[in-house]
């Protein structure tokens, strides 16, 4: 009888998992998004956001105008703890396939923005004070239908 009973079971799982995987999607994918989480070291914001607004602000300026990225944002705001980021940098690009073979492209824009390679070896080093790099995440946008 028991064994009956766990048959009846896992069939009745089967059939209801088989009719949950075959339910339409109620959306489609959209922009990918690359996001960074930055926590900026005590009294640095101000220093850091210009530091951005010369650098990475101006570097995703001209990539959006040679079609690499759709937009950029750059969000700020209060830390939920001591432990917690209060800078988002996000990028966005079209899908996925627009991240691949673009490394000479951004290359060539870096070096043109920023300059050569001790010019942003230098760069790295200012930030290295001013910031720490919690890591990012590359997320799809989701879009209803």
């Amino acid at each position: 009888m028991k064994t009956r009973i766990t048959i009846l079971v896992m069939a009745f799982g089967l059939t209801l998992s088989s009719a949950l995987y075959a339910q339409d999607k109620t959306y489609k994918d959209g922009s990918v998004w690359q996001v960074g989480f930055i926590k900026v070291s005590a009294n640095m914001t101000v220093d850091y956001l210009n530091n951005l607004k010369a650098n990475w602000k101006a570097t995703h300026d001209e990539a959006v105008k040679e079609g690499l990225i759709v937009s950029y944002k750059i969000l700020e705001g209060t830390a939920a703890n001591p432990e917690d980021w209060d800078i988002m940098l996000m990028t966005e690009f079209k899908n996925l396939a627009a991240l691949d073979g673009t490394d000479e492209k951004w290359e060539a824009i870096s070096k043109k923005i920023i300059g050569g390679e001790d010019a942003m070896k230098k760069l790295n080093e200012s930030r290295v004070s001013m910031r720490t790099i919690y890591g990012g995440k590359l997320l799809k946008e989701v879009v209803y239908k």
